[in-house]
């Protein structure tokens, strides 16, 4: 009878351990907001490369553990808060309970992944862009484009298509037209993405700062009549789908990091200690 042979431990990696130190460091030394040391002195400090520490920092900021903020470096971040992207949330863009703030309205020719999913335009054909920002605590939590065909709001009146894209009025007008469909339902996707250059800006974060990005498609008399694409900060939201009972938002946002380590069953901290300096 043959023996079995049992497969190699694949070794851990060590920008992994790494950043299991540098987490322990994080819990027991340093208070949310507080500037990381520069790369070249933590690198010295833990005896690693300097490439295997720029891994464990952007693996703990795709976790929400550091933030990168221009013009200040890496700072330790607070702890996620609830944002509800449940359908109650999501019923028609720009309703009177929507927490979302309507910018400028433009004609532009949509991505062909979202022209896909729209049934009134076809591959080329602008379409009327609407930019908008989610505002949660005082702070920009998510930027959106939402798409919809011409086709879909052929009521909108010409004194409104007169004016110069760019205007807020423009983009509220078009989401009034939507409101006189009566929707059918609601589709959405949750993928997790890297920042472009015009979302960063709006949500003050570098480009290619993970983000969660939402992709919402709209269906009335049968057909997609719109498809939102929302992007929602990975380093401080937490994405809830509860349509009845609201996020303790409160809670979460005043909870310590010691409160934090135990809900995570807490660490054993070993390893070098990260210096204030």
């Amino acid at each position: 009878m043959g023996t079995t042979t049992q497969p190699d431990a694949v070794p851990e990696p060590k920008y992994w351990h790494l950043k299991t130190v540098l987490s322990d460091a994080l819990d027991s030394e340093f208070e949310v907001g507080e500037i990381l040391p520069n790369e070249r002195d933590l690198a010295a400090r833990f005896g690693v490369a300097r490439a295997t520490l720029r891994q464990a920092l952007e693996q703990l900021e795709l976790e929400g553990r550091l933030q990168r903020r221009r013009g200040v470096g890496t700072t330790v971040a607070p702890p996620r808060f609830g944002v509800d992207v449940g359908a109650g949330v999501h019923a028609w863009p720009g309703a009177p309970d929507d927490a979302w703030q309507t910018g400028e309205c433009a004609e532009t020719v949509p991505p062909r992944a979202v022209a896909a999913l729209l049934d009134g335009a076809a591959d080329g054909d602008e379409v009327h862009s609407v930019r908008r920002t989610r505002m949660t605590h005082g702070q920009p939590v998510a930027t959106e484009l939402l798409y919809v065909p011409r086709s879909s709001v052929p009521g909108l009146p010409a004194e409104t298509l007169e004016e110069p894209s760019g205007g807020s009025a423009r983009g509220r007008a078009v989401l009034r037209e939507l409101w006189r469909l009566e929707l059918q339902g609601q589709e959405r996707t949750v993928e997790l993405g890297s920042a472009r250059a015009d979302d960063a800006r709006q949500l003050d974060r570098l480009p290619g700062a993970p983000v969660l990005v939402v992709t919402t498609r709209y269906v009335a008399q049968g057909t997609t009549v719109a498809v939102g694409v929302s992007t929602y900060r990975a380093d401080t939201c937490r994405l809830t789908f509860a349509d009845r009972m609201p996020e303790p938002q409160a809670a979460a946002a005043e909870s310590t990091p010691s409160e934090r380590e135990r809900a995570h069953g807490g660490r054993h901290r070993t390893g070098a200690r990260l210096s204030r300096r």
